[in-house]
């Protein structure tokens, strides 16, 4: 039996609810690696910006400290796939073809921000530009580019 937080019609739900309102926090909520390494959706303006506050379980390198590779790119991806979600008509999650990643500089224990950029969207694939910052968005930590599958309903 499918667990209530991840069943579809819940999650369908909470997919027209944030359509209707504009507040997207619900969704995000749903996905269990989003609330692990707590992505939380910051509006700055036309363009939905994703925020993944300092989070000491989220260091890979306690040397430096720094956010660990695959903690940047999880937020990357989720917040390409959220973006999809949130800018196209459809309500069901789009599923990513492929992730191209480039880590730039150092990810360090302090809040991080992605934002996103739909560079083509068909009717059936979507070519996403992403980046990640922490204080400047003119000093990207990491930039990533990213394919998905737009799933029909």
């Amino acid at each position: 039996m499918p667990n209530e937080v991840t069943s579809p019609n819940k999650y369908k739900q909470a997919a027209l609810a944030a359509r209707e309102s504009g507040d997207y926090q619900a969704i995000v909520d749903l996905i269990p690696y989003a609330g692990l390494i707590g992505i939380k959706v910051y509006d700055m303006g036309i363009h939905p910006t994703f925020i993944m506050p300092a989070n000491k379980d989220n260091i890979g390198n306690p040397m430096l400290p720094a956010i660990h590779g695959g903690v940047i790119g999880g937020l990357m991806e989720t917040s390409a796939a959220l973006h999809l979600l949130m800018t196209m008509d459809s309500i069901a999650m789009p599923k990513i073809i492929d992730f191209s990643l480039d880590y730039l500089r150092a990810g360090r224990h302090t809040d991080t921000y992605a934002s996103c950029q739909v560079w083509r969207q068909g009717s059936r694939v979507a070519n996403v530009a992403i980046t990640a910052w922490q204080t400047d968005p003119a000093q990207p930590i990491a930039v990533a580019r990213a394919h998905f599958l737009l799933v029909q309903e």
